[in-house]
Formats: C-alpha cells, structure tokens, sequence
C-alpha cells in the first residue's frame, strides 16, 4: 500500500501514512493537502499529533556522471524512488561557448600592433591554477542531487543518508581496476568529498563502494535484496538507477557480518527491511536560456536581438507547471515561452503542446528550477 509524507502543523516532517488514512484526514477536516517541490502527494495536519516520535527513515544515492538513482526507504516500506537526469552535458556546453565569447571579446579589443608591453590586457584577478575547485559541470550534479535530498528532508523526518562512493584507481596502460600505479579518476569521483560535506548537513552520511567484496557493497546489497538492474543507463525506468539507491538506503538496516561458532564459522546478513512498491518520477533541469545582452551570431548589419530569460510579459515564469485550454481540450504542461498574447507551454521533454490564449492559462506551480514527471494525475487545484 503506497505510503505518503505527513507534516506536523509547524511544517516538519512525521512518519508517512498510507494514502487510504490521509485522505480519511482531510475529509474529517484533520489535514488539508499541500504542494510539494518534488510533486508529492503530501498532507498537512491541522492539529498537534498525540506524539512527534519517528521511525528511521534512510535516503539513498547513487551518484553518476549522466543519471543519478535517489530511494527513501524505511524498514517497512520503500516510500520514493527517483531517477535524475544530470545537467553535465548541458553545463559543459554552455562553459566552452563562454570560453569562445570571452577569447574572441579580448582578441577584438587588443590592438596587436602595439608592443606587448603596451596592449590593454586586463590584469590578473586570482590564482585559477590553484586545482581545489569543483568543476561547474561537476559541482551542478552534486548541487542537483542535493536539492533533491533537501525537499526530501522536508517531507520525511530523515535519519541518515547512504552514498555510493567511486575510487577509479585503474591502471592506464592494463585497463585493470585496483592496481597499485593507476591514477585514474572519474568525473563522478571528483566531487564526491563535495556532496558529501553538503549531505551532512541535512543528516549522517555513510559511504559504500559499488564493488565492495565483504558483503556490503551496493552490487551484493542488490543481489540480496533481489533487485535487478537494467544495463542500459538511459532507459527512465527504477530498474537503472533506482534501485541503487533503494540498495543504499537499506544498507542502514541490514548488513554483512562474519560469525564464529565452536564447529563453524561464515558470514550472514543481520537485520530485517521490506521492500514495497512507491512513486517513481524523472526529475531533469528546464532547458531555459539564461538572460543575454544579444546573440552569439550577430544579425545583419552586425545587431543582435536579446536573448534568454526566465520572465514572461504575462506574469508566468519559465518552468511555471499551468493547465491550459483550448478548443475544449486541458493540457497540463511548463511555460516555456510566451508571444504578445499567448503562452507557449511544452511537455516534460520540452516538446511545446502549444500556444495558448493568456486568459486560457491557470498556475498550479511556481517554477522550483526543476521538471518533475508526476506519476499522479493532476487535479485543477494542483495537488
């Protein structure tokens, strides 16, 4: 029986009840329902509950260069699962065209005929060779998933967070992991001590490596469980990413232990978890053009029209999730544009459905930077 998050009257988090009893709640007039940034479904009490004690609640994270997997799993349910599609590509992009505006903006404005001495070359600002930074790319996947384990943390009352580690240490020239004189690294692996340290701000922070031979690692933690994984990593199903991270969180509750007796000896697992089915949903950034003076590529006669932007005319930001209509057909879609007298709105995949009348457009959800696919069925009022 599917399971959703409970807020006290001050907004923290209470244990998850099934769906059956929250909406008992709100037809009695004991809870009112509320949005959530993530898009789930979650009730509100109106009064003070008898008690606030909570049973430990764990998020998993399997982090990646491309897709991460994000699990809440307690010891009697699995209460989320998640399947993110990273900005790495995107952000990577967008830094090499920086790079190439702002060499060719220098190139235009030295005069190259002058003595080097004499050109007007800026002066140097800070140190970028000092190599103790996150790579923007880098830094906007770990920033991603923390967001994520943050509106989590205020819809269930987290007890400690479970996260993959990488060690790529390959050797370059045999191609085998584990030898002595490799100095592989890996993207996933750069900015790892990064979201670490930010995870443990929301809660405690305990680490497995994918291919730990004692048991607990998140390969044999999948095996035990009898999950499988699919190989093919772009596929938006539970069974690519998601299920590590189910793996994780339940390596709070179970684990691998050696055992001696007087005639035998062995390891076994110890500790007790149930697996049960949950909401699962794609989260992925809105492609959105941040605001530009003018094009990259100048028009003719050497102009160029503003570009980009998050703010329409008609007081919808991009990314806002609306219900339009048009011609008696409802369309739940995000604002990705907008003309002098219509709203452009697109699907999940930013495929526009089309444009609507501003009149025909309602909100239902303030843009949180982020797309969610929602398993549930939208209602007109947005819950």
């Amino acid at each position: 029986m599917q399971r959703i998050p409970v807020q006290n009257p001050d907004g923290t988090p209470a244990m998850p009840t099934k769906l059956h009893r929250a909406q008992r709640w709100v037809a009695q007039g004991k809870a009112q329902w509320v949005k959530t940034n993530l898009r789930i479904k979650a009730v509100r009490l109106k009064t003070e509950p008898s008690g606030r004690k909570t049973q430990p609640i764990v998020v998993g994270v399997d982090p990646g260069k491309l897709y991460s997997g994000i699990a809440v799993q307690s010891a009697k349910a699995t209460l989320f699962q998640s399947h993110l599609e990273l900005p790495y590509p995107k952000v990577r992009e967008r830094m090499d065209n920086r790079r190439m505006l702002r060499r060719s903006r220098r190139s235009r404005r030295i005069n190259r005929d002058l003595p080097f001495p004499l050109r007007n070359h800026r002066q140097q600002r800070f140190n970028n060779r000092r190599q103790k930074r996150v790579a923007p790319s880098i830094r906007a996947n770990r920033d991603m998933e923390f967001r994520v384990v943050q509106g989590l943390s205020r819809l269930f009352p987290i007890a400690a967070i479970g996260y993959e580690k990488v060690c790529a240490d390959v050797d370059l020239t045999s191609g085998r992991r584990g030898a002595k004189s490799g100095k592989g690294f890996s993207p996933v692996m750069v900015g790892q001590a990064y979201a670490i340290e930010r995870m443990e701000q929301i809660a405690p922070v305990y680490t497995r490596y994918g291919w730990q031979k004692d048991g607990n690692g998140t390969s044999q933690l999948r095996s035990f469980l009898g999950l499988k994984k699919s190989q093919d990593k772009g596929l938006q199903i539970p069974q690519t990413h998601a299920v590590d991270g189910i793996a994780l969180a339940c390596g709070y509750f179970v684990e691998y232990h050696p055992f001696h007796r007087q005639r035998s000896h062995g390891c076994l697992w110890f500790g007790q978890v149930k697996l049960t089915s949950a909401p699962f949903v794609v989260i992925k950034r809105p492609p959105i053009s941040r605001r530009q003076l003018h094009l990259m590529v100048p028009a003719k006669k050497g102009v160029r029209r503003k570009y980009g932007g998050t703010v329409t005319r008609h007081g919808f930001r991009k990314g806002d999730l609306v219900r339009a209509e048009m011609a008696g057909r409802v369309s739940v879609g995000y604002v990705s544009g907008d003309t002098a007298r219509q709203v452009s709105v697109s699907g999940f995949t930013w495929k526009r459905i089309g444009q609507f009348s501003v009149g025909k457009v309602k909100l239902l959800y303030r843009t949180t930077g982020i797309l969610v696919s929602c398993p549930q069925r939208l209602s007109i009022s947005g819950v």
